[in-house]
């Protein structure tokens, strides 16, 4: 079966308000709010729950996690944000998935695609022994509808997945892609997950809140908003490895401490995010640890240069003078970040070989005289009042903090507004000055540059560079061809000169990066934390199977 042609879409949805696999929200290592006092619960003892044979693998036994925030739907056409993911890629099954580190490998697919026509038809080959968790068996128009369907309905993931010419089902069990150009990150593309599509098109509404049916390790049970969430084992798993847990429990528990408290007196075997002010009490427990791991994701300063004294390099150039991220990085983020240079995560430095140390070198040392040479060189008015915006996120505000007070020591009034969501994400990217001259936000997502330079910099990216903007023909070219192309030599070069530009601009203040952290307790077999957020946690692969 074959799809008709899908136009692309540029809609602000479709490629800059996922949250946060997209624009990052606070279950990447922050926290919407805060609680001063520190966990002081006394451990109890761990009960054993291993089988007979002391392997850990036991009936009855079940994984309890405990989550940063709550999860509102499960339905992968529609889903775009951490917690959702976090329950939905145990239920579903994709083409494709991550190695321990950031590469694809099969997981539904039987091999690599076959890539011809100058790179724009991948031809995928499938199991034939995969069923969906209501029996039903997958095929090849199963994965054609899980891809299109997004583009269809103008989904958050429609501006991405528009890359699509057409899909085809070529026989039950081998499906193929056209695309409309050659796109260097379409694997990473192939690990969106799979849906029965009769089951979804049956009734969208209870398989998006009651019933999603994959056909991952585990299926979906039950849920109680703001209450938990029930997987158990599919014992009918296709998978080489089936899971050692028989069931998993995910319990929102936003407040910081409460999940400390939780993980520290056992009722949680692990838990999500562990803020800046609760790490040392968290490595200081008897019957628990952190595992973490780098996250791919990229946290930011961005200025409007569209209107106001930020549109002039010399104002952004000064801002950057009044303050020292290095400082507020060491304050606010860390143990649970680290200082970030560049566009890039940790992550992709390391696959690509970035010149890290150039980068490092760009931002401007704390100096309050440059700082106020720089504004009166750009004749900023004396009453200028720089307005700073921050998602509900304590430390994202501290950041935006810490640049007001720098400004106001070079002379300048600047205030801090805190904003739900809706109205950050809205007023974030208009290029009004009465709505922001600065911003604070973050993104996370694929493990590939284009993610974040196209959709941060591309001047044709849904959101006019996400709020700053900006506009460099030799930038915009340099995105644009390294997107195109396969070589990644090639693309590296290019994503090198085009960094190094926009930093030297001022597009953005690199700020910090999140670490993928996760509370253990010390029962828990196998477990380890993977760079790509939405993916953790991984209780069952070809390299380890968590056992309690």
């Amino acid at each position: 079966m074959e799809y008709d042609k899908i136009s692309r879409r540029k809609i602000l949805a479709a490629t800059g308000t996922a949250i946060p696999v997209g624009l990052a929200g606070c279950s990447d290592g922050s926290e919407a709010s805060s609680d001063s006092s520190d966990s002081s619960s006394t451990d109890s003892t761990d009960s054993s729950n291993t089988g007979s044979d002391g392997s850990g693998s036991a009936e009855g036994v079940t994984f309890n996690v405990g989550q940063a925030l709550q999860p509102t739907r499960f339905d992968p056409i529609l889903q775009y944000s951490n917690p959702d993911a976090l329950v939905g890629n145990r239920i579903f099954s994709k083409l494709y998935t991550y190695t321990e580190g950031t590469e694809t490998t099969p997981d539904l697919a039987t091999e690599a695609p076959e890539i011809t026509r100058e790179n724009t038809r991948y031809v995928i080959p499938i199991r034939e022994d995969v069923t969906f968790h209501n029996g039903d068996p997958l095929t090849a128009e199963d994965v054609v509808y899980s891809f299109l369907a997004p583009i269809r309905e103008e989904t958050p993931l429609s501006g991405i997945f528009s890359v699509i010419d057409t899909a085809t089902a070529v026989d039950d069990y081998t499906v193929q892609f056209d695309l409309n150009y050659p796109f260097a990150m379409f694997d990473d593309l192939l690990t969106h997950q799979i849906v029965p599509q009769s089951v979804r098109e049956d009734d969208p509404e209870a398989f998006n809140t009651e019933q999603p049916i994959g056909s991952g390790p585990f299926r979906f049970v039950d849920w109680e908003e703001n209450s938990y969430v029930e997987l158990e084992r599919w014992d009918d798993y296709w998978g080489e490895t089936t899971p050692n847990v028989s069931e998993v429990r995910f319990v929102p528990i936003t407040e910081s401490t409460t999940r400390v408290t939780e993980l520290n007196t056992g009722n949680q075997d692990i838990i999500e995010t562990i803020p800046p002010r609760l790490w040392s009490t968290v490595e200081g427990m008897e019957s628990a640890s952190i595992s973490s791991v780098e996250s791919i994701g990229y946290f930011y300063v961005a200025f409007n240069m569209n209107e106001g004294p930020t549109t002039d390099k010399r104002v952004r150039e000064a801002i950057d003078y009044s303050f020292s991220m290095d400082d507020a990085v060491e304050r606010f983020i860390e143990p649970s970040g680290l200082r970030q240079y560049s566009p890039m995560p940790g992550p992709i430095n390391e696959d690509w070989g970035f010149p890290v140390d150039q980068w490092t070198d760009i931002p401007n040392d704390k100096d309050i005289e440059q700082a106020q040479q720089l504004f009166s060189e750009a004749d900023v008015p004396d009453d200028w009042n720089c307005k700073i915006i921050v998602p509900p996120d304590d430390n994202r505000e501290n950041i935006g903090i810490s640049i007001a007070n720098g400004i106001q020591e070079a002379g300048y009034n600047a205030n801090v507004q805190r904003l739900d969501w809706g109205t950050m994400l809205s007023q974030a990217y208009t290029g009004n000055a009465d709505d922001y001259n600065i911003y604070v936000l973050g993104w996370v997502r694929y493990p590939d540059p284009d993610d974040f330079m196209y959709n941060l910099f591309h001047i044709d990216a849904a959101g006019v560079n996400q709020g700053v903007y900006y506009e460099n023909e030799e930038v915009m070219s340099q995105i644009a061809q390294a997107r195109r192309s396969v070589d990644q030599e090639e693309r590296r070069d290019l994503y090198t000169s085009a960094i190094t530009t926009i930093l030297e601009d001022k597009v953005h203040l690199p700020a910090f990066n999140y670490k993928n952290a996760y509370g253990v307790r010390s029962r828990v077999q196998d477990f380890s934390v993977h760079p790509v957020s939405p993916i953790n946690p991984r209780l069952v692969t070809d390299y380890s199977n968590v056992s309690l």
